[in-house]
């Protein structure tokens, strides 16, 4: 017997081709997360965020997440989701789904043709989906990168 889900909602948007992104001067050998890097490698270049979190233009969206299921693999409530629609889904991958007509977001888990949706989250309020007969589902795209803010 499946449980109730709690409701949760997401936001799509797509890229479109026209807007091209604002060029972000960063420098070039990145910030030491250790201790701190010469002064000398301060040059600036152009990052272009396409390049680096859209492999498939056509079939990328942006998603704004919605709640607290997936915490604990780092996605938090307003976070943007990078989601590619073309990719397969991979045992362990963060998936968008669609479940009974409407959009979640789950880790994928495929063992023996049994898929399992599972929840990350610090409380047990999520427990995990079995896929199965009765229930409409869908993988609708994989979320590749996570954007969240830090403050």
């Amino acid at each position: 017997m499946m449980k109730q889900r709690k409701k949760e909602s997401l936001i799509f948007y797509s890229i479109n081709d026209n807007d091209a992104l604002k060029r972000i001067k960063i420098y070039e050998s990145g910030v030491s997360a250790g201790f701190p890097s010469p002064a000398d490698d301060y040059l600036d270049v152009d990052l272009n965020l396409h390049k680096h979190l859209v492999k498939h233009p056509a079939s990328t969206f942006f998603v704004i997440a919605k709640g607290y299921s997936m915490e604990k693999a780092g996605i938090k409530d307003n976070d943007i989701l990078v989601v590619d629609k073309s990719l397969e889904a991979k045992n362990n991958d963060i998936i968008i789904a669609i479940l009974d007509g409407e959009f979640t977001v789950k880790r994928y888990f495929n063992n023996n043709n049994k898929v399992i949706l599972s929840a990350e989250s610090e409380s047990n309020k999520y427990p995990d989906i079995e896929i199965t007969e009765s229930v409409e589902f869908e993988v609708w795209g994989i979320v590749t990168h996570t954007i969240h803010n830090h403050r």
